[in-house]
């Protein structure tokens, strides 16, 4: 670990004065990133469609109030605004508010997903429903581009703003593997292509893009299809040996903080990150104290048919 990333694990709040905005909020990694975001000082707008009112498509019960009070707790200042990213109006007014109310923008997270609902695994595109395979698109891909059409203008303001495109999986990890439907498989290698191209873009500016990937990843949706909490998660494990190298989604907040109190983070910008690498660069934990290796550990145990064994991967 080099002396920097050791001063950023020793700072409380290295992103105090900060301004914050995570599209995607509502819960799983987007959720976790703001609380983290907020636990370093910063304030964060916390975007999504479910509110104490309304629930989204994905009938969850997490919210964007929970998410900015979680933010609140943490030491930060949470600010939950209502948003629908494929409606390009309500991300503009969204933008002009963060504006309005404080003049600049540091830190962008483009985490918009939602699209679980609409995959059909091991389905060939020919019998995938097409529907819900272009909505999948559109919330995988179109959402992120559209929040960065209105949002980056602010962003590019001053240097040093950081912008994250959170996928699933690696450029390497993707690129050679087949993501278990043509439509998850386009939507999560784009995302990745977005880091890379945004960083071409924003380079005369001074500010830096990459794509993160979480690796297995403890999202609230996850833990309960498996009947466990963050308490007990290794119960899992006897349903889903491999579960044993999962990481709580805190894990990919830290990564987030990480990069964004580095000054020196034009040096990953257009690359794919994953929440492990940025671990060892950093020295970061996840909530357990290990530093969970999983896109590792998927090629090297579980793909390679060795049984479920962390050892060396945390």
């Amino acid at each position: 670990m080099s002396s920097f990333a050791a001063t950023i694990v020793a700072m409380d709040t290295p992103l105090k004065g900060k301004v914050a905005l995570v599209a995607g909020a509502t819960r799983g990694t987007g959720r976790a990133v703001a609380v983290e975001l907020g636990a370093a000082g910063a304030t964060v707008y916390c975007t999504g469609r479910t509110t104490r009112e309304r629930r989204s498509e994905m009938d969850r019960p997490e919210t964007i109030e929970e998410t900015a009070g979680l933010v609140d707790r943490a030491g930060g200042e949470g600010i939950a605004v209502q948003v629908d990213h494929l409606v390009p109006e309500e991300v503009k007014a969204l933008v002009e508010q963060v504006d309005r109310e404080r003049g600049r923008l540091d830190v962008l997270v483009n985490d918009v997903w939602g699209g679980d609902r609409f995959t059909a695994w091991h389905t060939p595109v020919w019998e995938h429903p097409l529907d819900d395979g272009l909505r999948l698109l559109r919330l995988a891909v179109d959402t992120h581009l559209i929040t960065s059409r209105f949002a980056l203008p602010l962003l590019i303001r001053s240097p040093g703003g950081l912008l994250v495109e959170v996928t699933d999986g690696t450029w390497e990890y993707n690129a050679g593997h087949y993501r278990l439907s043509c439509f998850y498989d386009l939507a999560k290698i784009a995302v990745n292509r977005l880091g890379f191209s945004q960083a071409h873009e924003l380079r005369p500016y001074g500010c830096t893009a990459v794509s993160l990937t979480p690796g297995w990843l403890r999202s609230e949706a996850m833990l309960e299809a498996y009947g466990v909490t963050e308490e007990n998660w290794r119960d899992a494990t006897a349903q889903q040996p491999h579960f044993v190298i999962s990481e709580s989604p805190a894990f990919t907040g830290r990564a987030v903080v990480a990069l964004a109190a580095d000054p020196e983070r034009e040096r990953w910008s257009g690359r794919s990150l994953s929440s492990g690498r940025l671990a060892r660069e950093y020295g970061f934990t996840d909530v357990d104290g290990t530093r969970p290796d999983a896109w590792r550990y998927i090629v090297e145990v579980q793909e390679a048919g060795r049984p479920a064994d962390d050892t060396g991967y945390r």
